[in-house]
């Protein structure tokens, strides 16, 4: 087990180690949650409209900003909507890029999500009742959509980061320029 800071600034992630600040880790992981959002959102999307008509009422994301927010009409609604679901889900994405090298393929992490939000803050805070008295076809739906963002979370963090280890890398290695390639004929 090493230090705080070696453990907020490294990670082991697909057989190497990706090194980075921990406000560079937050950033891909806060990139990374919005990509694992809209994901996340396209499924739900398309098992909502499965769901028998009695369920088919708004998702839990619409349902929070009803029951805590104040907007003049239904565009702001949608908006703050958006707004909240996608940036809870890059928040919860930059907790994930800071995690150990035990982070996983991300299933584990949605589904903690997924739990700690439904059984935990959003019923604590009194927003929506605890998941076990919702439609369980509608928590089928939830559980589903989170399982999504936690692997498309954790292979869209593991892209980045080898992009920034490898192809953005500076190698040192850079082609000469038109200019430098006749001044070295010449010479």
């Amino acid at each position: 087990m090493g230090t705080l800071r070696h453990w907020l600034t490294k990670s082991k992630y697909g057989g190497k180690v990706v090194s980075g600040r921990p406000f560079d880790r937050a950033l891909l992981g806060i990139l990374a949650g919005v990509a694992a959002t809209m994901a996340m959102t396209a499924t739900m999307r398309r098992l909502h409209a499965i769901l028998p008509d009695d369920e088919r009422y708004p998702l839990p994301p619409r349902e929070l900003v009803d029951n805590s927010v104040v907007a003049p009409d239904e565009d702001g609604l949608r908006s703050k909507t958006l707004l909240a679901h996608f940036g809870f889900g890059g928040l919860t994405g930059a907790l994930f890029a800071l995690l150990p090298a035990i982070r996983g393929d991300g299933v584990v992490y949605g589904l903690g999500v997924w739990a700690l939000s439904y059984f935990g803050w959003i019923p604590a805070a009194r927003i929506l009742a605890p998941a076990h008295c919702h439609a369980f076809r509608r928590n089928s739906l939830m559980i589903a959509a989170h399982i999504v963002w936690g692997l498309t979370l954790s292979k869209s963090l593991k892209e980045m980061e080898s992009a920034a280890d490898e192809a953005f890398a500076s190698s040192g290695k850079r082609p000469m320029r038109p200019k430098e390639k006749a001044e070295r004929r010449r010479g």
